[in-house]
Order: structure tokens, then sequence, then C-alpha cells
């Protein structure tokens, strides 16, 4: 029996004869995603869901889906997804994560022009039959220096752009490699620099807790006077009430908003502000883009249904399914020493070398080093899958190299990844026992056995007494349950490291009360995706 999928958004007929073409039997009802009621009593019969963002695969809905093999969401937003219960349930969801990359980098460009040039509002003034010339006086691009707050791919073709109008470009991004900004053209800066200098600002990073209100009110009073800000990315990245305030006062001279922190946006302090140009989450609606998602995303599914071949998925490799079984695990390994390193990693990441010991090095390690690449970058960027994080890695210049050795010691198999910064080298090891749990087995080339959990802790010391006591009385004077307590050291008297896997995220005030004992020289909170 062909495979049949349900198309519940607008997509185009030439997606939709995609699946046709393919043999794949396709029900195309691009109004039935908002109708969740409806959704729930059909998607039963269905193994592929095509979608937009008007559809909100929930719980509820993935739970009704019996059938249901694949999610297809054609863009690169999954909010709409729940990818918790779609894994569960052993539904892949896979997206575009690339279609939108020109059309939304060219909203930001069209935004600055539009904002130099108060664009809008003169439109606006002349067509109600004045002719107030003077009054709208605007600023050239050229010459002007561009601030770019993330260098990743939509950020590097802004800044492609941005050249071309012959604007000179700064760029903060820690991950961003000083060679790899050096093909760009763009000059590499810490923030605090790019906002004492850049004419216009734009963002292009996604929203973490390291870049939520990245331009804050402090941020806005270290900008020069006359400043424009352009916000095609994230609502969130920027404090609007902080921003209107400087817009009103004349230290912000304008600004570009295609997002906002809640929306739909039906108000905002930004709004009926002198020439603060907004637009409702335009930046992928341009004809090319949708098209090309939408073709993506269909032979995507198509490809998997068909064949079982896996692509751009963000919750499963890209491995085969005779694979699976036996990498599977190794796969969560890798994910899980890239995600402990992104997390200990403050400064721009120069070389990622991975080491393949054993039974694994005969395994699929493209999609292993797509894992640790993807549990590295996802610290910095939530969006990245395991497709997308190489081509990211790429983009900012990081060197990528793969060794592969018999077995050579005690372990039949095991990963180590070593991770080079300007100032640093930092590497850990691990491996799957028999019960097929990842453990990391070497930290900073000292020996360890540790179970890796959802919330961990981890610290460095030197070998001196009192240090378990002074974990654990901190652990349970803030109602927190220690559920496994790994040391390790390098020598009697020398450095030593310990790894906690605890039951609920540690507070802040836990932490404070570690280092106030004077005791560590370093302490971290460790956050790892376990299902």
């Amino acid at each position: 029996m062909a495979p049949k999928v349900l198309v519940s958004d607008k997509l185009s007929e030439t997606a939709v004869q995609i699946f046709r073409d393919n043999g794949i039997e396709v029900d195309f009802k691009p109004n039935l995603g908002k109708d969740k009621d409806e959704l729930l009593k059909v998607i039963g019969q269905y193994d592929g869901l095509a979608i937009r963002s008007a559809t909100k695969a929930t719980e509820k809905i993935i739970e009704a889906a019996t059938n249901l093999k694949v999610i297809g969401r054609a863009g690169i937003g999954v909010d709409n997804v729940d990818i918790p219960a779609a894994s569960r349930k052993g539904i892949i969801v896979m997206n575009t994560p690339f279609g939108n990359s020109i059309t939304t980098a060219e909203h930001a460009i069209a935004l600055m022009f539009a904002v130099a040039r108060q664009i809008p509002e003169a439109s606006t003034s002349t067509q109600a039959g004045k002719w107030e010339k003077s009054r709208f006086m605007g600023v050239e691009l050229t010459g002007k220096i561009l601030g770019l707050i993330g260098c990743g791919n939509i950020g590097s073709i802004v800044a492609d752009r941005a050249k071309g109008l012959k604007m000179r470009v700064l760029a903060f991004d820690p991950f961003l490699s000083e060679e790899r900004a050096e093909q760009l053209g763009v000059h590499k800066v810490e923030l605090n620099e790019l906002l004492a200098k850049a004419d216009f600002i734009t963002l292009h990073v996604p929203l973490t807790d390291k870049t939520r209100m990245i331009i804050n009110k402090d941020a806005i009073a270290k900008t020069k006077k006359g400043v424009r800000i352009i916000n095609c990315a994230r609502g969130g990245l920027v404090d609007e009430a902080a921003l209107a305030e400087a817009i009103k006062s004349g230290h912000v001279a304008g600004a570009g908003f295609d997002v906002f922190e809640v929306e739909p946006a039906t108000d905002s302090p930004l709004f009926n502000l002198p020439n603060v140009v907004c637009t409702p989450h335009l930046g992928a609606a341009t004809t090319e883009a949708q098209e090309n998602v939408a073709l993506q995303v269909a032979e995507q599914m198509s490809d998997y249904l068909l064949n079982g071949a896996v692509t751009n998925a963000i919750n499963m490799p890209s491995i085969t399914a005779e694979e699976a079984p036996v990498l599977a695990p190794f796969v969560q390994l890798a994910q899980h020493l890239g995600a402990f390193v992104g997390q200990m990693t403050d400064e721009p990441i120069k070389a990622i070398n991975i080491l393949y010991d054993g039974a694994v090095a005969e395994m699929n390690t493209n999609a292993l080093n797509s894992a640790c690449v993807a549990g590295l970058m996802k610290a910095s960027n939530p969006e990245v899958n395991m497709v997308s994080a190489p081509v990211v890695a790429k983009e900012r210049g990081i060197k990528m190299a793969t060794t592969t050795q018999a077995k050579s010691g005690v372990f039949d198999s095991y990963i180590k990844l070593t991770v080079v910064t300007e100032n640093t080298e930092r590497s850990i090891a691990g491996t799957v026992f028999s019960d097929k749990k990842p453990r990391f087995i070497q930290i900073k080339n000292i020996n360890i056995d540790a179970e890796i959990g959802r919330h961990m802790v981890y610290t460095t010391n030197k070998d001196v007494p009192g240090i378990i006591g002074a974990l654990g009385s901190t652990m349970g004077q803030n109602g927190i349950n220690i559920a496994n307590f790994t040391l390790g050291r390098a020598t009697i008297g020398g450095d030593a490291i310990a790894l906690l896997y605890v039951d609920q995220p540690i507070p802040a005030e836990a932490i404070e009360q570690l280092r106030q004992t004077k005791k560590f020289n370093q302490i971290r909170t460790l956050e790892f995706d376990v299902a």
C-alpha cells in the first residue's frame, strides 16, 4: 500500500505534485491545519504530515497520529511541533533550514533602506497630498558602518550585500573565526566596540538565554547618537520599551522590525513612533522562498517514506535503517560530548578534532561527526540540527579533523572530542556500555566513570579534603538530590574534577554558595538532552 500524506497548510501545487509523482497518495487540504478538532479526527489515517506554521502539531494531535511516521515543516522554525512528543512516538520531524536565508537577508537590507530614507512615512505623506520634501532628510548607506550581531548563514549574506553597498561591516559573533571573518571581508569585534561604532545595527542570532535582550537599555546607551537598529531575526533580542524611549529621546534615529516579543504583534512600544518601520514577520515571505521550502520538504518526505532516507531531521540523525540500532547510542554519546564542551566554551572555536577508537571507528562516523558538532553548537544556536551543524561550523571557519584507530585501551569503543580555541584546548571522552547508556570516561585527561543526566554540575579543584563535603552539604541545603557523584584526579594532591548528576536544575544561589567556599577553581552547571 502506498504511503499517505496530508498537506494541511498552503504548500504549492508543484510541491503536492512531487508527492503524486513519487507514487504517494496525498490529500491537499490547505485550511485543515487551522481546524484542530477536525485535524484530530483524521490524522490517524496518514503516514506523513506536511505543514507550514498554521498547523499546530501538539502532543494531543501526535498522540492521535497512530500511523504517522514523519512531519515535514516547510521552513526552519518548528515551534508549532511538539518535538519531544514526536520523538517519544517515533515520528521524525524534518525542516528545511536554509531555504529562507537569502529572503530574510534581503528583508533586512530592505528595512535598512526604508529606515535610512524614511520611505514609508514619505510615501504616506505624499499620497495624502502633501509635499514635505524638507521633512524627510535621509542618510546614505555608502560609507556607513554596519554592525552585525551574528554572522552565520543569514548574517554572512547581509554582510556580502552590505559590502556591495560600500558599507564597512563589523561583526560580533563568538563563534566566528578570524579566518572566516577575513574571507567574508568583515572586521570581527567585541559587542561593546560594535555598539560604539555602528551607524546601523542588524541582528541575526537565535533567541537563547545569552542573546535574550542583547540590545537592552544599557546596550543602547553605548551606541552612537543617530544609530538605526534592524531586527529580522527573533523577537526578544531587543528590549522594545527601551528602544522606544531611545527613539523618543532622539538618541536612536530609527528602527526596522520584522519580529516582536509577542506575536502576532497587535501592540508594541515601537508602534506609531517616527521613522519606525514594522512588518508582520515577513522575513521568509517571498514567492521564491516559499516555493523552495515547499519543494524541498516534499522531496525529503517522499525520500523517507519510500526509501528510508533521513534528511534535515530535527530529532534523528541521517542514518540508514540498518545502522540505527547499533549507531543510535553512540549518536547520543557524541551529542553529549559536544554539549559538554559547547557549554564549557565561551570563546571562538578554531578546530574540532574527533578520535574514534575500536568498534565505533567502523561505524557511520559522518553521522557521529554531525552529532558531535550539533551538540557543540546547540549551546549557542538551539535551531542547529545534525544536518545544519556541520554547515554552520564550516561557515564560521572551524576546521574539523577525524581520526579512526583500532582498539587501544580497555574499552571496546570510545569517542574523544577535542576542541581548540585561541587560548585553550578542551577534551572529553566517552563510551557506551552494554546497557546502551552513554558514559563520560575522561575529562581533561583525568579518568572518570560518569553517568550522564539532564542536570549536572561540573567542578575543577585541587585534590584536597573537603570537596565531597562542600558539594554534598550545599546540594542538601538547597534541597537538591544527587543521583550520581563522580570524582577524578590527575595525581594525589594535583588537579581534580567532580561531576554531579542531580534530579533538578541547580539554582544560582547554590552555585554562589560553592564559590564562597573558595575550594573550587571552576564551577559550571550543565544541561543535557536525556530521554
